[in-house]
């Protein structure tokens, strides 16, 4: 009877760790698609502008901006933001998104 309760035991335990893995693949899948999506569609609405050499010259300062997650913001970046936010008044990204649009560029 011992045995067949530590099969019993082992067999929910395989069970519940597979779903959690699943689960959470399914979560990290959906995010980085989410992520993707968002970067797309940014680089997609400023490949218009992508590249003037305004937005082309805000590649190191777009860099640096992403990497340091908002912290620094050089004034090439500045320049191209402002740019960006001129030509196109409905664009609906954050300076983040847009950076890294600069970056996939």
């Amino acid at each position: 009877m011992l045995r067949f309760s530590l099969y019993v035991a082992a067999g929910v335990l395989s069970i519940a760790s597979s779903v959690y893995a699943s689960s959470f693949i399914g979560t990290t899948d959906s995010i980085g698609a989410s992520l993707a999506k968002t970067v797309n569609a940014s680089s997609d609405a400023t490949s218009s502008i992508g590249d003037d050499k305004v937005v082309v010259d805000a590649r190191d300062d777009a860099a640096s901006f992403v990497v340091s997650e908002g912290s620094i913001r050089g004034a090439h970046l500045e320049a191209a933001l402002s740019h960006i936010r001129r030509e196109l008044p409905n664009l609906e990204a954050t300076d983040m998104q847009l950076a890294e649009a600069i970056l996939a560029r």
